[in-house]
Formats: structure tokens, C-alpha cells, sequence
């Protein structure tokens, strides 16, 4: 019998959701992504001190003043975690930009071309390299420089359809839209926890942009992410790609039953026109979806008290 991992393979990109770079070999996704987060729980893990060690060592040798020397060390240890990660998988990574820039192009950008740096001292082109960024209206113009430059950038914390305009008309390679946390504030806000397959808000959010892009022919990649269980996950067979965490794909490799194709660049069908957005209008339109604005606030916040907990660690390690 078929895994219902192995029919969505046929259908859509599966990318592995974790800074664990042995659940990844486990489960021979295309490409893989990391945040803070799971990067924080990974470091913690002793099977990866060489990574950090290797960081600490690099961020000393940088610079005489202790701030920028534990700078240095962050980024060599998002990217000391990307190279290993690129072992285990044919295809890309993806890599966070600090959730504290989240409102600045400039340090943005400058950040985005260290790990560019990074990567190439290391021998990895960045076409290998997805830059996540988070998808503020900031965050969206810096990816718009980067990718003029060739460097390709994933929008994450995407909550609303403003930002998935905006980043499309943007031409960014890749967008992050969180099906999970769209289902969790629903289920803080309303209390209904269940959901009929196509019916969750998440899902219904990423099938929207995903209409809205085929319908008007963006090559933005739409990969749906921060999935709570494997129905989400069903109702989205078809999409780009999806980034799964190890979890739910153990569940789906287990799990025989048969799996239906829900989105299709064939059958997509968007009928509202298009819309074209300028700054004043991109703030206006997301303000309008009070979850969008709720969950993309706690999710900068949330990644960057990670960064600092991570950040803490090598501090401690350094002096």
C-alpha cells in the first residue's frame, strides 16, 4: 500500500519542517527549512555542540568587541545548521533572518548577503539558499532587492491575502502562509476546534492565495506551513509545497489511506480582479484581518525572544 506520504510526493513539494538534521535523512524530503526556534531546540541537542563550537570559534576570530563577535557566531551557526541540512537533501534551505529586523530593509538585506557570504565561503551557491524574512511590508521590500539580485527569499509569518499580494507583485520566489496558527487563533476566538476537510480557516486561507496566484499567473512558489495535524495537511495535496515537521510526517508514513488532489493550477479559480497594492493600501488591507495582524506581532516577537535565547546561549559559551 501506498503511504500517504509517499502519494503527496507525487503531487507537491514536501519540505521537512526541523533544525534536526537526522529526522531529515529519515525522511528524504525535496528541501528543508529552519527558524529560530527549531534551530534554538536543535543546538540544545549534543549531537550538534560541534555546530556550535564551530560558530563560537569563527565569531571569536571576527572581531575584538564581544557584541560582534557573538553576531558572528549566530550567523555561522544558522548557517553551519544549513550546510549540514544540505547534505540530506537534494534541494534547498531556507534561512532566517533575525525576527529584530523584521522593520528594517537595510539590516535586512545586509544580513540576507552575510549568510550569502556564509554559504559561499562554505562551497554552497546561493541557489541552494531560500533568505526567510519575516512578511511585513519592510520585510517584503527587502526581499525585493534581494531578489533582483539573485537571491531568492521565503515570506514567512504570511497570515492575510494582503501579504501574499504584496509579495507576489513583488515577484519573491517563495511564500510561508501558517495554516496552524490562522487554525489556533480561530479556535481561541470561536472555540470550534473541528473542522470539515476544506473548512478549516488555514486551509482556506492558503487555497485562496493559491486560486489567486494561478488565476493571475505568479511563479511565486506558495508552500503552506505550521500544520496541527495531518487533515490540514490532506486538504492541501497539490499545493507547490508543504513544510511538514517530522511529527506529522512520521503520521503520514504510516497512514495508508488514499490521498485526493485538492489544488490543481487547472482547476484554480479566482474571480474578485486583481489587486495591486501600495504601501498605504498594503497596511490598510492587512489591518483589516485583526488574525493577520494578532499572529504576525506574536510570531516576531515569539522568533525573536528565541534569537535571544539562542543568542544567550553562546554568550554564555563565549565568555
Amino acid at each position: 500500500m501506498t503511504s500517504v506520504i509517499d502519494a503527496l510526493k507525487t503531487m507537491t513539494t514536501v519540505v521537512a519542517d526541523t533544525g534536526d538534521i537526522k529526522a531529515i535523512g529519515k525522511y528524504k524530503p525535496t528541501d528543508a527549512t529552519t527558524n529560530p526556534s527549531l534551530l534554538l531546540a536543535a543546538a540544545q541537542m549534543p549531537e550538534y555542540d560541534d555546530l556550535m563550537k564551530d560558530a563560537i570559534n569563527y565569531g571569536k576570530s571576527q572581531s575584538s568587541d564581544f557584541n560582534e563577535q557573538v553576531t558572528a557566531a549566530m550567523n555561522k551557526l544558522f548557517v553551519n545548521f544549513g550546510v549540514e541540512i544540505l547534505k540530506s537533501v537534494p534541494g534547498r534551505v531556507s534561512t532566517e533572518v533575525d525576527a529584530r529586523l523584521s522593520f528594517d530593509i537595510e539590516g535586512s538585506v545586509a544580513r540576507a548577503k552575510e549568510f550569502i557570504r556564509l554559504y559561499k565561503q562554505a562551497g554552497i551557491s546561493k541557489e541552494r539558499i531560500l533568505i526567510k524574512l519575516s512578511t511585513t511590508w519592510e520585510g517584503v521590500q527587502a526581499a525585493k532587492q534581494l531578489q533582483a539580485e539573485g537571491i531568492n527569499c521565503n515570506m514567512t509569518l504570511l497570515f492575510s491575502f494582503a501579504q501574499a499580494v504584496a509579495c507576489a507583485e513583488a515577484e519573491v520566489n517563495l511564500i510561508s502562509p501558517f495554516v496552524g496558527r490562522i487554525y489556533d487563533w480561530y479556535v481561541k476566538n470561536t472555540g470550534q476546534k473541528d473542522y470539515a476537510l476544506l473548512e478549516d480557516p488555514g486551509v482556506k486561507s492558503v487555497t485562496k492565495i493559491y486560486n489567486y496566484y494561478k488565476t493571475y499567473n505568479y511563479k511565486t512558489i506558495i508552500m503552506g506551513a505550521s500544520f496541527r495535524n495531518t487533515n490540514q495537511i490532506k486538504a492541501l495535496a497539490g499545493c507547490d509545497n508543504l513544510t511538514i515537521s517530522p511529527k506529522l510526517l512520521d503520521q503520514m508514513a504510516n497512514d495508508t489511506e488514499p490521498l485526493k488532489r485538492q489544488l490543481s493550477p487547472d482547476t484554480a479559480v479566482f474571480t474578485d480582479p486583481k489587486v495591486e497594492l501600495n504601501e498605504a493600501q498594503f497596511r490598510y488591507l492587512h489591518n483589516q484581518d485583526p488574525m493577520a495582524v494578532e499572529k504576525l506581532a506574536e510570531g516576531i516577537r515569539k522568533f525573536a525572544e528565541d534569537a535571544v535565547k539562542l543568542e544567550n546561549k553562546l554568550k554564555e559559551r563565549m565568555q
